[in-house]
């Protein structure tokens, strides 16, 4: 290497583009409260009668979105 030159920085990469849904995968029961609109207690009501079925990862109680959805929307 000459003195005093640098080595040239990589070209950036471009980040590659992957569809990305704007809704989460899944949330937890503070987050379904705010998007429901029910209380903290009935959400745990619907969790403890298997209507609302969760996921536990850590101690954290997960709720899918996608069940989310179905609970709060008029069926067809």
């Amino acid at each position: 290497m000459i003195r005093g030159s640098r080595p040239k920085p990589p070209a950036p990469v471009a980040p590659t583009r992957t569809e990305v849904s704007p809704e989460p995968l899944a949330v937890r029961v503070a987050m379904a409260v705010k998007l429901t609109g029910l209380s903290r207690s009935r959400i745990y009501e619907l969790i403890q009668s298997g209507d609302l079925p969760v996921r536990k990862v850590g101690r954290a109680t997960l709720i899918a979105f996608a069940d989310l959805k179905r609970m709060v929307t008029p069926e067809e």
